[in-house]
């Protein structure tokens, strides 16, 4: 159990006897059944951004060092599914998937029954938030060595109004003074079975929330209020199945990079990687950055090796010559595409077939052509989109429209996919100084540009690690000058000739 045993001396309730945990457990609360959404299935088994809910929830908790046991309260008839998505994930920190009861206050009951007598931490969360930050979940565990009872909420931005039967306006709180409650709620685990004690005695106890309990039977404890965050959404009307999604799509996904260059070299050592425009830009700097560490790294493009993703006999005949080579292909990368700029109207037939063809097709016909290597490696698909996939611009129509058809591709893939093991991403770099841009927008200050190498080790980064469905968003940080590229002898890099 990793936590900050810091407190605030000056907020310390008096008289507050030592806490002692044994442990930090999470209660991943997933009874709902979905009506409110009109699925024939819990809400929480929907699947977003490739995964089911539940499992983006579980594994903000897998991954939280503060978190020591997971216990999943799952609703009536589906514990087998999700007792499923549990061991295919591989969370080994969920103990208990059990059933929950017909209301809130019945499954906190069981909950509190499934964690044992022992003091503990115990956070209480709707799986149906699967947007929780990992900061969120400290601050709560934290919170809980200075106050047994920890809520999470957020400011109204919108003013509250409290109204009659009659739907009339009666009140107008002081919108400062309010908060929009989220979860988890955190609370030292003699705290909570007091306060539900307390409640067994009252004939009219209804709860939906388990600081109600607290406040209501236990007065005289503070519940310590941290800030949540506009993301940690509840996904419960339609419209919330959309705005999570866009989320995790527009989201910038936080790849860990690994500790040093030998844990590099362990992780991709002896790989096979396939790289469809692999001669200029991030392709090019992907396969030398992976050959550094160890990589067996097969580069295929129209310039080097006459290879044109969007004729199936040529990727069939790339591929096969990198498995013939290792027996394996573990990584499959499309770094491959064209920019034509100029207005749809005034384009011609060739070219307008051109880019659909190399942008759009090629990367499905790699795709498929890929599936059974992958399958065989459990292995990872990647590709490219361009920050114009969210909102297309004049006079590159069709670039931003197979970018943002990209990114619905590595979507739909990694939900297909899922089953098999295998993983879909897709990398957004900001603008990026390539061949290709170069070609389409001339010479650029170089102070502007995210250079290729800073793409390539993130695209290395994507490939090690278990992310699947998501959109990546490369940037510089704040103030950073991208470091230039600086080509190895004899690479063609800093020709204007697009890649692929």
């Amino acid at each position: 159990m990793t936590q900050d045993q810091t407190t605030d001396s000056g907020t310390t309730p008096q008289n507050a006897a030592p806490w002692r945990p044994s442990r930090t457990v999470a209660v991943v609360l997933a009874g709902g059944t979905g009506t409110r959404l009109g699925l024939g299935i819990p809400k929480q088994l929907l699947k977003i951004a490739g995964k089911p809910i539940i499992e983006h929830t579980l594994a903000v908790f897998e991954a939280a060092p503060e978190i020591d046991e997971i216990i999943v309260l799952m609703a009536s008839g589906h514990v087998a599914e999700a007792q499923q998505i549990v061991t295919k994930a591989g969370f080994r920190k969920v103990t208990k998937v059990i059933e929950g009861g017909d209301t809130r206050n019945a499954t906190t009951r069981i909950a509190l029954d499934a964690v044992g007598e022992q003091d503990c931490n115990i956070l209480f969360h709707d799986a149906v938030r699967p947007l929780l930050s990992g900061r969120i979940v400290r601050e709560c565990v934290n919170a809980l060595w200075t106050y047994s009872a920890v809520d999470v909420a957020i400011p109204s931005a919108d003013t509250i109004i409290q109204v009659d039967e009659n739907e009339c306006i009666t009140d107008i709180p002081v919108r400062s003074t309010l908060r929009r409650g989220q979860t988890p709620q955190a609370f030292r685990s003699s705290t909570i079975r007091e306060a539900y004690r307390r409640a067994a005695g009252d004939p009219n106890f209804a709860a939906t929330d388990d600081c109600g309990v607290v406040l209501r039977y236990l007065p005289e404890v503070p519940i310590k209020v941290i800030d949540g965050s506009d993301e940690n959404i509840k996904v419960t009307h339609p419209v919330d199945v959309h705005l999570a999604d866009k989320l995790f799509q527009l989201a910038a996904a936080k790849v860990p990079r690994l500790a040093d260059q030998r844990t590099y070299s362990d992780e991709v050592a002896g790989r096979t990687i396939v790289v469809f425009g692999g001669s200029y830009g991030i392709g090019h700097d992907l396969t030398e950055l992976a050959r550094r560490y160890g990589a067996q790294v097969f580069p295929f493009s129209r310039s080097s090796t006459g290879t044109h993703v969007e004729r199936p006999a040529d990727v069939e005949a790339a591929l096969k010559t990198a498995f013939e080579a290792t027996g394996r292909i573990d990584y499959v990368v499309v770094t491959a595409g064209i920019l034509e700029k100029g207005a749809l109207a005034e384009m011609d037939q060739e070219t307008i077939d051109r880019v659909l063809q190399v942008n759009f097709v090629g990367p499905v016909t790699v795709a498929r052509q890929s599936l059974p290597y992958l399958q065989h490696t459990k292995g990872q698909l990647l590709l490219y989109t361009s920050s114009s996939y969210t909102r297309g611009r004049a006079d590159y129509a069709l670039y931003s429209a197979t970018k943002a058809a990209l990114v619905n591709l590595t979507q739909a893939l990694s939900d297909e996919w899922a089953e098999l093991g295998v993983r879909v991403n897709v990398i957004n770099p900001e603008r990026t100084a390539t061949p290709m841009r170069t070609k389409a927008f001339g010479t650029e200050p170089e102070h502007t540009l995210l250079a290729a190498e800073i793409v390539a080790q993130a695209s290395l980064d994507v490939l090690v690690s278990e992310l699947t469905g998501q959109v990546i968003d490369v940037r510089r940080s704040p103030g950073e000058t991208p470091t230039p590229v600086v080509p190895a002898q004899g690479s063609r890099s800093t020709s204007t000739t697009p890649v692929g």
